[in-house]
């Protein structure tokens, strides 16, 4: 999961240093601009709640599977502590 969070963040530096350069370079006026710019952040907002929303579900599913082992390793225990005291 450390390297999908890496990715991630390389993503949007490449996001911002793209945006940068867009800016320097643009020859539209800037009530364009803003307008173009208005749009892109709200395009990274979204892509960030999506984003956070997976890692939400994903934190979950992980959660859910780890209790489930959990709950089926104290099962075992208690079955193996019954055969041991006979």
């Amino acid at each position: 999961m450390q390297d999908n969070n890496g990715k991630f963040g390389w993503f949007i530096a490449g996001a911002v240093a793209g945006a940068a350069v867009a800016l320097l370079y643009a020859p539209k006026p800037g009530s364009e601009t803003r307008q173009y710019l208005g749009g892109a952040s709200k395009e990274g907002a979204e892509a960030v709640q999506s984003g956070g929303r997976e890692l939400v579900d994903r934190g979950r599913e992980l959660y859910d599977r780890g209790r489930r082992i959990a709950e089926d390793a104290a099962d075992l225990f208690e079955r193996g502590r019954k055969l041991v005291q006979g």
